[in-house]
């Protein structure tokens, strides 16, 4: 089991190119001993966005802080404390800040992703 503050964990640049003011901490993944799901804590800047881009892997996203779009194909939707999201696989896709304060969501993945 582990129980730890998010805190603790350093925000790491997100390098993907097309991204803008964004920052990723891994909190549960394989050095956890996850085997089947990992969960990250994005941190998207006012005026920052992750790339417009697609994967195999599906999201479930959870908004904890701040003001936003998903932005997909079929246009954007907004974001806002308290509101999930789920990307299928394949979907294109972009987290985009709107608001003044960052914009802070947790990302669960596939371990296989």
């Amino acid at each position: 089991m582990l129980v730890k503050p998010y805190t603790e964990l350093k925000p790491e640049k997100v390098e993907m190119e097309g991204t803008v003011n964004t920052t990723i901490r891994w909190l549960i993944a394989e050095k956890e001993g996850a085997s089947n799901f990992f969960m990250r804590l994005f941190e998207v800047e006012p005026g920052g966005h992750t790339p417009f881009h697609s994967h195999p892997g599906e999201h479930e996203i959870f908004i904890l802080d701040g003001k936003g779009n998903l932005n997909s194909e079929s246009g954007p939707k907004s974001l806002l404390p308290g509101t999930f999201a789920f990307v299928p696989g394949g979907e294109k896709h972009q987290f985009e800040n709107t608001g003044s304060q960052p914009l802070k969501f947790l990302c669960i993945i596939p371990s296989d992703y």
